[in-house]
């Protein structure tokens, strides 16, 4: 290489610095995938931190990537997220959007945040979600970051999600109830939860409520050492059993594995699914508060001109992952809590 030829890239590198970070004045934000508690909470922080350090314009995107393709836009403001902190779902809305999973589709967003002179876009949500955020950081002249808004807790790159702790405790008290019920019918219940691929609901709920088993779909359920432990059980006077199931567990959900066991033991025994009851309900306050401090941190990435990156919070500080190892890489689950469960529920 001539010195010609360095001089060329070392300008065409500088210029590469100075465009990234060139200053960004209007941002975008949108939910997609699973609605979680929490989304809110994110959306006001990101507006109103947005206002404070002079972003001209934070539109709000209705309906995720659906709405962006179709331009359904809104402008926000402090007081278009007045008192939505509290409330669960997202006043956005949201979707899923099979359009965005394809080039034309990547082009086609692109296009439209580009005539709307959008320099910035945060999206919340999890590992779809972020696939295509990748995908609009990788291809076109905009900023992107995402935010992980998710109950399943499964996203690599942060200790919790937001939606999570919402989850969990909205399992565990209906647990508690059925507890009540068990103890009082001496039969065992199987309680099902949310997790089709991961076991970070049933885990913690499993702990937290008390159960005497856990299955998850990360380790293999032996059916017939269920029915062995529940026997033990009922040999040692326990006059019930709460099992909790993640609905992905291998063995199948809870009806299944259930069935086996009441045949298997002759024995009586109830069902609980608690399905999308678990997304719903006014997020805890710790989820309020992750949901607070990561979309301001997802402004001050686009104000930085960092792009492509999921913004997540580990060991209590602010953590910036690239997109792809967000799903490429596995969240592991703590599998001592199982070992712990099988000490506590003698």
């Amino acid at each position: 290489m001539g010195y010609e030829d360095i001089i060329a890239a070392r300008i065409v590198a500088f210029l590469a610095r100075c465009y990234n970070k060139r200053e960004v004045k209007k941002i975008a934000v949108l939910t997609s995938g699973g609605d979680a508690p929490g989304m809110n909470a994110c959306i006001r922080a990101i507006v109103r931190y947005g206002v404070s350090h002079k972003l001209e314009e934070v539109v709000g995107i209705r309906r995720g990537y659906s709405g962006l393709l179709e331009r359904d836009f809104i402008t926000l403001g402090p007081r278009s997220v007045a008192n939505i902190i509290q409330r669960g779902g997202t006043f956005l809305g949201t979707s899923r959007c099979e359009e965005m999973k394809t080039p034309q589709g990547i082009k086609k967003a692109i296009e439209i945040l580009g005539k709307d002179c959008i320099e910035g876009l945060i999206t919340i949500g999890g590992d779809g979600t972020f696939r295509g955020a990748a995908a609009l950081a990788e291809a076109g002249d905009i900023k992107v970051i995402g935010l992980p808004g998710t109950i399943d807790n499964d996203v690599y790159g942060t200790d919790y999600t937001i939606g999570f702790d919402t989850a969990v405790n909205t399992a565990l008290d209906a647990i508690d109830k059925i507890r009540d019920t068990a103890e009082s019918l001496e039969r065992p219940f199987f309680v099902e939860v949310m997790g089709r691929h991961r076991g970070f609901i049933a885990l913690n709920v499993g702990i937290a409520g008390g159960a005497e088993d856990i299955l998850v779909p990360e380790i293999e359920t032996d059916t017939e050492e269920l029915c062995r432990s529940i026997e033990r059980d009922l040999s040692k006077g326990k006059k019930s059993s709460i099992v909790v199931v993640a609905e992905g567990d291998e063995a199948g959900g809870a009806l299944r594995i259930a069935q086996h066991v009441g045949e298997r033991l002759s024995v009586e025994y109830r069902v609980c699914v608690l399905g999308h009851v678990q997304r719903g309900g006014s997020p805890t306050a710790r989820d309020r508060i992750l949901a607070s401090k990561l979309g301001a941190a997802a402004v001050d990435a686009l104000l930085n001109g960092k792009s492509g990156y999921m913004v997540g919070e580990m060991n209590g500080e602010i953590s910036l992952t690239p997109l792809p190892e967000t799903w490429g890489k596995r969240k592991e689950l703590d599998t001592n809590l199982l070992r712990l469960i099988k000490i506590l529920s003698v």
